[in-house]
This record gives structure tokens, sequence and C-alpha cells, in this order.
């Protein structure tokens, strides 16, 4: 097991775990601009006393799990689709629910592929899991680490403490809420199918994560082609319909994506850059739906438009410099 690297200022290391803390909200519920807060910088800034804990303080906690234990990506995939299922599954239980927040189109989501026996949209479920993978936690991670000298952890066992007490009370709070705002509550047999899934992924995380290869010389294409690459793919998966040929094509772009990406990834030539660039190119999809994006409640077309292009131009400046600062490093 590895431990923080003592030779690293404490101000580094800090400043890129908070870092971390703050993008992985940003990019899991600010990048679409689907909410009322959506134009709204004080709104925006509130938001964050909650969304910081509940998202960014796992995906920390993700990523020097992974360090310490000498997780590779597959790893820290598998641990980000734990986190996903008990966000959406036990937390705010949204993949459970016929009629979230009174959201007007929720049905058009979740109706074509509601599995009645599992209580669930596989549609919806698919969405809200990938996108904790990708954008709530795998692509923030992959962008903050570009700017760390090495892989090893950040924090020393009184952060982590930190991390896990803030997001346990965040849960707690989302849950409570969900619970006394919301009609749909998961039933018991959907708890423990969910928590069993969740402990699935964890074991297979350290089962399946540590497996690495010996690079070999093999095609690996440059930063910019990957990352627009990332950036189509990623705009085809958000664009993809709520119905069954939706998730089959979900699906295909997903394992194309995955495929292609293992392949790269095992050359010599692979470095932290690349991984910037592809972080980047989903990002940069996921803020670009934005702007097609029909947000919940009164916002005008002003403030969305002006919320996207503020969050568009902020994933392609930090993409940049996370390229470049981790270019020249595998």
């Amino acid at each position: 097991m590895t431990g923080p690297d003592r030779t690293v200022p404490r101000r580094i290391r800090w400043s890129l775990a908070l870092g971390l803390m703050i993008l992985s909200p940003l990019c899991a519920e600010y990048l679409v601009g689907y909410d009322d807060s959506t134009g709204d910088p004080l709104a925006l800034l509130g938001g964050l006393f909650i969304f910081i804990p509940l998202y960014g303080a796992p995906a920390l906690l993700i990523r020097e799990v992974a360090r310490r234990c000498d997780l590779n990506w597959p790893g820290i995939l598998a641990l980000a689709a734990a986190a996903g299922v008990a966000q959406a599954a036990l937390i705010d239980q949204s993949v459970f629910s016929q009629s979230y927040r009174d959201i007007d189109y929720w049905s058009e989501m979740t109706g074509p592929t509601y599995l009645a026996p599992l209580g669930l949209s596989a549609a919806t479920t698919l969405s809200f899991v990938a996108g904790h993978v990708i954008w709530s936690f795998g692509a923030p991670i992959a962008v903050v680490e570009s700017f760390a000298r090495d892989r090893r952890p950040w924090l020393r066992a009184p952060g982590l403490i930190v991390a896990v007490v803030l997001y346990l009370l965040a849960a707690a709070v989302v849950l409570r809420w969900h619970l006394s705002g919301e009609d749909d509550h998961a039933t018991a047999p959907e708890l423990i199918g969910a928590s069993a899934v969740v402990l699935l992924l964890v074991v297979a995380a350290f089962a399946f994560g540590r497996r690495a290869r010996e690079p070999r010389e093999a095609f690996t294409p440059r930063a910019l082609p990957l990352g627009l690459g990332a950036f189509v793919l990623g705009l085809g998966y958000q664009f993809m319909p709520p119905t069954w040929a939706g998730v089959a094509g979900s699906a295909v772009l997903l394992g194309v994506a995955a495929v292609a990406v293992a392949r790269f990834a095992r050359s010599r030539r692979w470095t932290r850059g690349h991984i910037a660039a592809l972080a980047t190119g989903a990002l940069a999809a996921s803020a670009t739906t934005g702007y097609f994006a029909d947000p919940i409640g009164e916002v005008s077309r002003t403030a969305q438009f002006a919320h996207n292009s503020f969050f568009l131009f902020g994933v392609l400046v930090l993409g940049f410099f996370a390229w470049r600062s981790g270019r020249s490093e595998r």
C-alpha cells in the first residue's frame, strides 16, 4: 500500500485534493445546466455546499483508495461505478422513481424502457450510472491527476476521514430530502439488490483493477484527434433517445470507446496528457449538450447561453493546461 510523497509540499497535495473536490460537482451537476439554478451564480455557489461533499468527497476517496492500493484505471472506473450506483439507487433513489422532482418529462425518459420486475428504467439507469462514472468521477480525476507529478496519494489518514464524514453527512441530507419530499421510494428488495451491485463492483475493482500489461509499440493518436474523438462519441451518447434502440446505441458507443482506449493505453507513447485530452473531450461534449437542454423551472435563454458558454470555455482552458502538464509523463 502506497502513502503520500512527503517530498511534495503539503500545500500542493492539498491543492490537488481540493481541486478535485470542486471540479467533480461542477462536472456532475453544472456542465449540462439542467436545473433551475442554471445561469444563477448565487444559486450555483450555494449548491456547492451540498454538492462538494456529495460528489467531490467520493471522487477524492476513489482516487486516494485506488492510488494507495495500486489500482489502475479499470479499478478506478469500477469504484466510480459503485459510487454511481450508490448515488442513483441508494441515496437520491432516482432510478427507482417514476415522478422524480415532478419533472414533467420524467415519464418520457423512463416509460419506453421501464422494467416493472426491477422497478427501474434501463435508459435512465444506464444514463445515470454511466454519467457518474464518466462525468462525475472519471473525467475530473483524470484532469486533476494530470497536474500531479506522479500517482502517489495526496492525503494522509485524517484527510481521508474528513472526506468520509463529509460524504456520509451529504448522503444523509439528500436521502432525508428524498424520503420527505418524494412519493416514490425504493423498496427493501430494490435497496438490497442495489447494495449487492455496489459490493460486487467494489470487489471487481480490487480483483481486476491491479492487472497491468507491459507497454508495447502500438499506434496512439495525438491528443487533439483523441479529444475530438471523445467529444464526438460523447455527443452521440448524450443525444441517444431514452428508448431500447437508444440503450443499444449507448452501449455500442461505450463499448467502442472502452475497446479503443484500452488498446491505445497499452502503447509506450501513452501519457497522462492523452488521458487529459480524452477527459476534456468528454467534458466538452457534456457542456455542449447544455445548449440544447431544457432546464427545470424558469431559466431565460440568455442565462442558459451564458451558463453553458462559461462552463464550455472553462473546460477547454482547464483541459489545455492539464494536457500540457501531463503530456510528457506516462
